[in-house]
């Protein structure tokens, strides 16, 4: 039986998540950008600065999705939500690593990392998706997540806990 973690630590789990592979996706993704060469020569500070970034923008990203309630999806619309989310953390965090100018801003790497960012997401999703289906159809209860199965579930879905043992015991005395 899977072990059943309490709502809030699944939800704090899931945001933990949710934006810590959005900022190794954009670590990995800044420095390959950063063009093949020498370890000291690549953009270390500036990788570090937009993955902080990318971590804090999917943060509230995440919150904005809870607050709307659209955390309960199938697993197509899943991974396409997280996957626009990572493509908004990268370029926001571009953003704030560059100081934003709208002349000098260096829009090219910027979608440059938020692209390949998000092709590392779309592989992440994919690899996460489980229970793997042997028809190759993607099952009901799948979901682009990391985190184990019943902890995703506890964390996304919104219907009310189950009713306790005494809730649902018949009134003593007569009726």
């Amino acid at each position: 039986m899977p072990e059943v973690v309490p709502k809030w630590r699944a939800v704090v789990l899931d945001f933990v998540e949710r934006a810590g592979w959005s900022a190794g996706q954009v670590f990995v993704a800044t420095l390959l950008a950063g063009g093949v060469g020498s370890v000291i020569n690549l953009p270390w500070r500036y990788a570090l600065t937009l993955a902080v970034s990318a971590f804090v923008s999917s943060l509230v990203l995440t919150a904005v999705q809870y607050l709307s309630k659209l955390t309960n999806l199938a697993f197509w619309p899943d991974l396409l939500v997280r996957l626009a989310k990572t493509f908004l953390a990268a370029l926001s965090g571009s953003m704030v690593a560059g100081v934003f100018d709208i002349t000098s801003f260096d829009w090219e790497s910027a979608l440059n990392i938020a692209f390949v960012a998000t092709v590392g997401s779309f592989g992440k999703g994919l690899l996460a998706r489980e229970p793997a289906a042997p028809n190759g159809q993607v099952p009901p209860g799948a979901s682009p997540s990391t985190l184990p199965m019943g902890t995703y579930r506890e964390a996304v879905d919104h219907a009310p806990p189950p009713p306790t043992i005494d809730a649902t015991n018949p009134p003593d005395g007569p009726v």
